[in-house]
Parts: C-alpha cells; structure tokens; sequence
C-alpha cells in the first residue's frame, strides 16, 4: 500500500529545480551471488528548503553510478552531493558540491599538524576562514526569498569565493600534495565548478548537510536492527523510511499519519492521482490530528 505513495513522492521529486543526494552502507544477508558480509547501500534523495519537503530512500546491491541515473532519469535541475564519482552520470543535471566538505578538510589539516607546525597551520587557518566568511554570509540569508538571496550572494560571497580560489591555486603550489592540507586544497580546486555553483540560483544550498542530516534516521537505526535479511526487506524499509521522514518534515505525527494512511489507501481508487495526492504529507487534506501542535 505504502510503495503507491512512495511512488507518487518519487514522480514529484523528478519535477524539482534541486535534489540533494546521499548514500550509505547497509548489509543485506540474501543477496544474489553477495556474500551476507558484503556491503550494499542506502540511496537519500532529498528536496530543497522550498516547498514540500520530501525524502526518498532506496535500497540497492552497490553503490554503482547506475543506480542514481535510474532513480534520476528525468530529471533536469541541480543535483547536490558531496562530490562523489558515482553522480557524475546523471544526464541533463547542474552538478552543485558541498563546501562543508571543502570545510571538513581544513580543519581535519589542523587536527593532523604537530604543534610546532606554525606556518603550515597558518595556512590551513587562513583556508578555514574563507570556507566561515561564506558559511556566516549565508546564516544572515537564510530567511530571504531566493531571488533576493541570489541578488545578495552576488553582492556578499561572490568576492569571497574569487579571493579564496585565487588563494587555493597561490597554495597549491606551496604545500606538499600529500598531505592533509595539500588533500584539502586540491579537493577545493577539483570540486571548484560544484563548489561555486550554488551561486547559480538562490533555491541552492551552500552545503548538503539538508541530506546528511536526512540520512542520518537510517544510519541510527541501522545500529539497532543491524540488517536486513532479503532485498525485499530491504525495499520495504526504504519505503517506510521514505513516509514517515517525509511526514516528519512536514510537521506530521508519523503514528497517526500512518494510521490515516492504512485507514485510507484500502478505500480510495490508487490509479486516481488526484486521490492519491490528497494523502501525501504536505496535503492540506490532512486531517488535522495528524500534524503536530505549533508552539506558541
């Protein structure tokens, strides 16, 4: 009953201007021709801040680039990721990074320089900084509508990301390559493009930490339940993750959505998409017992 739903959510996600993505491990015992230790995967497809706010997970064997380009076939906007590899396939999409990766990887120099490593942790400092100029710039755009954050984002960070990737290619060539602050620019100047390309749109975030906070109910459960025996097991808890995260963010009570849900799905014409759409989380058909009291 519940895969009517997550279809339908999955249609709609297809029609967003940005998705954010994610993925994590999972173990699935009876896999075909998999050992039960192997590693399969979790996939988080995720809306933006605007509008309805929708989560979709999935299972799948591997963490192939074939996966998300299925998930994904139609879609045409700006994909969010963390700048792994395997999205790179996605046709028709503007790939966007994530700088609280570019962020992690100044700080983790830090973590790793002895403590009389003066210059060198200068110079992971002064890349540090640039990453919180344009974190605290974006904190103070938050509540603006799009357009005026974009207008704003040109004004603001614009001279922020030129004086940084002037500083990067200065660095780069100052720093041995191997080691965590030479990893840390070169990622920079690799991801730059993706980096940069939030700049593109006002919709699009600085980070995808709206996705790895999304994926994170999963990686937390996963710790208590372990794995899942079959692929079929697997699907189920994807679709069940995928509604009530969903009902979560938009401010449902997941117990008595789903009993809304079960109440309903038996009775209504699944092949109707208006009735369909009557029953997603973000509908103002909705009975009011299932959303979660505002605080005064």
């Amino acid at each position: 009953m519940l895969k009517h739903i997550y279809d339908r959510m999955h249609i709609l996600l297809l029609k967003e201007t940005l998705i954010h993505a994610d993925e994590t491990t999972m173990q699935v015992l009876d896999e075909k021709d998999k050992k039960p230790t192997s590693k399969s995967y979790m996939w988080l497809y995720a809306t933006g801040a605007f509008g309805p706010q929708r989560f979709l997970y999935e299972y799948q064997p591997s963490r192939s680039s074939k996966h998300p380009e299925k998930f994904l076939k139609g879609f045409k906007g700006f994909l969010q990721t963390d700048g792994y590899a395997g999205y790179n396939g996605v046709p028709d999409v503007i790939q966007v990074g994530c700088l609280a990766h570019g962020r992690r990887g100044f700080t983790d120099a830090l973590k790793a320089l002895p403590k009389d490593a003066t210059t060198t942790k200068t110079t992971a400092e002064e890349g540090l900084e640039f990453c919180n100029q344009l974190f605290k710039i974006e904190k103070t755009l938050k509540k603006l509508k799009p357009e005026e954050r974009y207008e704003k984002r040109l004004e603001q960070s614009k001279p922020v990301l030129e004086a940084f990737l002037s500083w990067l290619q200065i660095r780069e060539k100052q720093v041995l390559p191997k080691s965590a602050l030479g990893k840390a620019i070169k990622y920079c100047l690799n991801q730059w493009t993706k980096l940069s390309a939030f700049m593109l749109d006002g919709r699009i975030e600085i980070s995808n930490n709206r996705a790895e906070r999304a994926i994170k109910p999963f990686v937390i459960g996963r710790k208590n339940f372990l794995f899942s025996k079959s692929p079929k097991g697997a699907t189920a808890s994807a679709i069940v993750y995928s509604i009530i995260e969903t009902a979560k963010a938009n401010k449902l009570n997941a117990y008595y959505y789903l009993n809304h849900l079960f109440e309903k799905l038996p009775n209504i014409d699944l092949e109707n998409i208006d009735e369909l759409d009557k029953l997603l989380a973000w509908s103002d058909s909705v009975p009011e017992e299932c959303k979660i009291p505002l605080k005064n």
